[in-house]
């Protein structure tokens, strides 16, 4: 396909977001109806002008984050599956029959992509092979789709994989089965996941700061900031949406030296009720932490990086799919000082 072609489909599209690819799940048959039973159209208004010409996001991923982790501390969270990639384009609504013949004709006319080119789209959209004058009768019952670009995604190689020139889709139809990146409720929880924000894994301790030598420094986190997240991604011109949730399960500590002993012993805290790890409190000084660590050296006149990392387990939901559907875990972490102090003796 020329450069300048792809530019136009590939480039020319990109608008949004993205996200993975995991296999086994909802088929595209089943997510767009199979074709069988065609959901009305729906509205113009909020999709398309007065003209019926689609907006430029109007075939776009929407997310809903009402319900995802905020503030300042809040961050992404990194799959625990080292070979699951986002993919970084796909396939969605994009115009019109008026729309794409608004956006083709000057670049025809312009003559900058050359008369074989121009003459190859002339035939293919307006001549009948096998458009007839941009689908025009078939206006409102369907629309013209093509690539988009994940956001961040635009410098990848993977970026140029959707290079198919724009298709027609009937409305309830599903995509061609032929284009493994046309637009799922599978695609869009993979959307979702990259759109996910948790809470700092930054552990309460105690004692807090500054600790002794073979002393049990108990851990936990505050059960009010780690509650399920999720956020919903959905393409409402096709009415089909699909929510990815996001749960903590677990906290693993790495003390941040090999001089250390964390509890349990491999340093994984298991999810207990609505906490991990437990709070700190009087009476428990001679208690073994059931989360912590205990450092066995002091840290002179530096401190120790202790890394706490949260497990989520994360699953989605959406349209024509039973039950919670499962994706890779995602993991978020973060450094914090502690400083370690020889326990000082006073001889009398």
């Amino acid at each position: 396909m020329p450069a300048v072609k792809r530019r136009g489909v590939v480039v020319g599209s990109a608008v949004v977001l993205m996200l993975l690819a995991n296999s086994g799940l909802a088929s595209a048959d089943d997510d767009f109806g199979n074709g069988s039973q065609k959901p009305s159209p729906p509205p113009v208004s909020g999709n398309a002008d007065k003209d019926g010409k689609l907006s430029s996001t109007a075939g776009a991923v929407v997310f809903d984050r009402s319900k995802n982790g905020s503030g300042q501390s809040a961050g992404p969270v990194t799959s625990t599956a080292s070979n699951w990639t986002p993919p970084a384009c796909y396939y969605a609504p994009k115009y019109t029959p008026a729309q794409l013949k608004e956006y083709l004709e000057p670049i025809w006319e312009a003559g900058s992509t050359g008369y074989e080119w121009d003459a190859e789209q002339r035939k293919k959209f307006e001549g009948g092979d096998p458009y007839k004058d941009f689908n025009k009768d078939k206006a409102g019952e369907g629309y013209f789709w093509a690539s988009y670009v994940t956001e961040g995604r635009e410098g990848d190689p993977g970026a140029l994989d959707c290079t198919r020139d724009y298709f027609w889709v009937d409305t309830g139809d599903p995509p061609p089965p032929e284009i493994p990146q046309a637009i799922t409720p599978e695609m869009l929880a993979q959307l979702a996941y990259a759109e996910i924000r948790v809470p700092s894994t930054k552990v309460e301790l105690a004692p807090e700061g500054t600790t002794k030598v073979n002393l049990p420094t108990w851990a936990w986190l505050d059960a009010a900031d780690f509650k399920p997240v999720s956020v919903t991604a959905s393409v409402p011109l096709l009415g089909v949406q699909a929510t990815t949730t996001a749960e903590p399960i677990s906290l693993k500590i790495e003390p941040g030296t090999a001089d250390a002993t964390t509890y349990p012993a491999s340093g994984v805290c298991e999810l207990n009720g609505d906490q991990i790890g437990e709070a700190f409190a009087k009476g428990k000084a001679d208690e073994t932490p059931p989360c912590g660590v205990k450092y066995l050296r002091s840290s002179g006149d530096d401190s120790y990086k202790l890394q706490a990392t949260v497990t989520w387990k994360i699953h989605w939901t959406g349209t024509g799919v039973n039950g919670d559907q499962p994706l890779p875990d995602g993991e978020f972490g973060a450094d914090q000082d502690v400083i370690v102090q020889e326990i000082q003796a006073v001889n009398r």
